[in-house]
């Protein structure tokens, strides 16, 4: 009769735990132990106890995770500075990568801007942005 507490204890636990993460940590381990619960009020002995709460655990592990995971992680934000690649701008300052500088001007913000092939080009030249890493950048002449 004690394993039945236990098994209650760690229910509420892990479940505690999970609604604190929100990470979908420990919910499986929190229904292996409603497993494991249902096992202690049945009457089995503590190792079939303790089996079920692995099996039923580790099943739910690998029958949700992946498509938990899947259905999670398909948060991919997107900025309005995606907008900017493939468009052409006028070089602002003139760009040198080997001295760091070079900026474009769009819609009143400036961008710092680096040669995508290491080349000097001039203010005033028109660019296509081809990528963008961090807060800069990265074009090639037009």
């Amino acid at each position: 009769m004690l394993y039945v507490f236990v098994w209650l204890f760690a229910v509420i636990a892990l479940s505690i735990v999970e609604a604190a993460t929100c990470q979908l940590i420990s919910i499986w381990f929190a229904i292996g132990g409603v497993a494991a619960f249902i096992a202690a009020v049945t009457g089995a002995g503590f190792y079939v106890q303790a089996g079920v709460f692995a099996i039923v655990s580790v099943i739910c592990l690998l029958l949700t995770r992946p498509l938990a995971k899947k259905i999670l992680n398909n948060k991919i934000i997107s900025t309005n500075s995606d907008s900017l690649i493939g468009k052409t701008f006028q070089v602002f300052q003139t760009i040198d990568n080997r001295s760091r500088t070079g900026q474009i001007k769009i819609n009143d913000v400036i961008w710092n801007a680096r040669s995508d092939d290491e080349s000097i080009i001039n203010e005033g030249c028109d660019v296509c942005v081809e990528k963008i890493e961090g807060t800069k950048l990265i074009v090639k002449r037009c």
